[in-house]
C-alpha cells in the first residue's frame, strides 16, 4: 500500500489573514446589490466588470511571476482569496478557469510567446477561458475523444465537437485536448493527444448553448468544422496532451470550489432556523463535514505550493466535496420545511431551488465520481 496518500495540516501565514480582511471589505462593497439567488450561481456567474475589478486588485494570477502579469504571492494567499469569493457567492465565472487552470498550464507548458501574449491579459481580467475536454458519446472515457487535429500548410486543422463546455459562448479562448495522431494497436489510447490554444472567434467554430433544468444555459456544445490554427497554437509538445491535461485537473479538483458551491445559502438558512435545538445534530454534522473538507483542501493547496502533484488527494477532496455540496440544499430544505413554491424575490427559497436543480451536475464537472474513486483506489494501492 502506498505511503504517499496524506493530508499534512497547513497553517495559514499571517499575511494570508491580513489579505482575508481586504478581500472581505472588497466583496462587501462589490456585493451590496447581489441577491442570494445571484450568490448561489457564484463561479458559473459571468461578469467581466467584476473580474476586471478583481484583476485590478492583483487577485488573478496571484502566484505567477511578475514578468507575466502575476504577483508572486503564495498558493495559500491565493486560497484565501478563492475561499472568500466562494463563501460570498461572487460572480467569478469570467476569470475562474483562466486563473485556476489555463494560466498555470501555459505557465508550465506554453511557449514564451504564448505566456507573454496571454497571461498578463488573464491577470487583468481581460481574457476569459473555457476548457475543451469532454465530448459527445465519450462519457467519462476521455481517452476515447475523437476531435482531431490534422497538419495543414498553415498549421493544424481542427474537426470535431466538445460538449459541457462552461461559458464557451462568452469566452475568448479554449484550451482543447484533441487527437493529433491515430491510436496504434498495442499502444495506450492516451498517446497521440495534444493541447491547443484556440481563439473562439476563428471561422468554422459554432457554439450551441445547452439549457439545464433551471432554463439557464452556461453549458455549451462547441463544434469545430475545418478550423485552422497556427503551428504556434500547440501547447507543449505533440503527444504530451494527456499528461498536461491530468496535471491541469489537479488544480480543478482540489480547490474550495469543490465543496463550497452551495455554501452561500448555509448561513442564511441557519439564521432562519435560529435557536431551534431540534436541529442541532444535523447542523453539527453539516458544519463538521465542511470543516474537515476545508482542512483537506487547504492541505492540497499547501502541497501544490511545495511543487507536488497530489492527484489522488485532490480526487478524494473532489469526491467527498461534491457529496457535501449536493446534499446541502436538500438538507436545508428539509430543516426549513421549504417546498417547491418559489416567491421569485431572489431570496433563500429561490436560491435553494436553483441549487437543488443544478446539484446533480456537481459530481460530473472535473471528472465523475467513479473516476475520482478509481484514482483514490490507485492512490491507496487497491488497484
Amino acid at each position: 500500500m502506498t505511503d504517499t496518500f496524506r493530508y499534512p495540516p497547513i497553517a495559514l501565514p499571517p499575511e494570508a489573514e491580513v489579505l482575508r480582511g481586504e478581500v472581505r471589505a472588497f466583496l462587501a462593497d462589490q456585493g451590496a446589490h447581489w441577491s442570494l439567488l445571484d450568490r448561489a450561481h457564484s463561479w458559473t456567474q459571468f461578469d467581466r466588470d467584476f473580474s476586471r475589478a478583481v484583476g485590478a486588485r492583483g487577485w488573478i494570477g496571484m502566484t505567477w511571476p511578475k514578468e507575466y502579469g502575476g504577483h508572486q504571492r503564495s498558493a495559500l494567499e491565493r486560497y484565501v482569496v478563492l475561499e472568500e469569493m466562494l463563501v460570498a457567492g461572487a460572480p467569478v465565472g469570467a476569470h475562474w478557469f483562466g486563473d485556476r487552470q489555463s494560466g498555470p498550464l501555459l505557465l508550465k507548458a506554453g511557449t514564451e510567446a504564448q505566456r507573454r501574449a496571454i497571461l498578463p491579459r488573464i491577470a487583468t481580467g481581460e481574457l476569459a477561458f473555457c476548457i475543451g475536454l469532454s465530448e459527445p458519446d465519450s462519457g467519462s472515457d476521455l481517452a476515447s475523444l475523437r476531435t482531431r487535429a490534422t497538419r495543414v500548410a498553415d498549421g493544424w486543422q481542427l474537426d470535431g465537437t466538445k460538449v459541457w463546455t462552461t461559458n464557451a459562448h462568452r469566452c475568448d479562448y479554449m484550451i482543447a485536448l484533441v487527437r493529433t495522431s491515430p491510436v496504434v494497436e498495442g499502444t495506450a489510447r492516451q498517446s497521440g493527444l495534444s493541447q491547443f490554444l484556440v481563439d473562439l472567434t476563428l471561422p468554422g467554430i459554432s457554439i450551441k448553448p445547452i439549457a439545464d433544468l433551471t432554463g439557464e444555459a452556461h453549458f455549451n456544445e462547441v463544434h469545430f468544422d475545418g478550423v485552422v490554427v497556427g503551428a504556434d497554437a500547440m501547447i507543449g509538445g505533440e503527444g504530451e496532451g494527456w499528461a498536461q491535461a491530468n496535471a491541469e485537473l489537479a488544480y480543478e479538483r482540489s480547490g474550495p470550489d469543490r465543496y463550497l458551491s452551495a455554501f452561500p445559502v448555509v448561513q442564511p438558512a441557519l439564521d432562519r432556523l435560529g435557536a431551534d435545538k431540534g436541529n442541532d445534530i444535523a447542523i453539527g454534522r453539516l458544519v463538521a463535514r465542511y470543516a474537515t473538507l476545508r482542512g483537506m483542501s487547504l492541505s492540497v493547496a499547501g502541497m501544490l505550493e511545495q511543487g507536488m502533484a497530489p492527484l489522488q488527494e485532490a480526487a478524494l477532496v473532489k469526491d467527498l466535496g461534491v457529496d457535501l455540496e449536493q446534499e446541502t440544499p436538500a438538507l436545508l430544505c428539509d430543516l426549513l420545511e421549504v417546498g417547491p413554491d418559489l416567491p421569485g424575490d431572489g431570496g433563500l427559497e429561490d436560491a435553494l431551488a436553483f441549487l437543488t436543480q443544478v446539484a446533480p451536475a456537481f459530481s460530473l464537472r472535473g471528472g465523475t465520481r467513479e473516476i475520482m474513486r478509481g484514482m483514490t483506489a490507485r492512490g491507496l494501492g487497491l488497484r
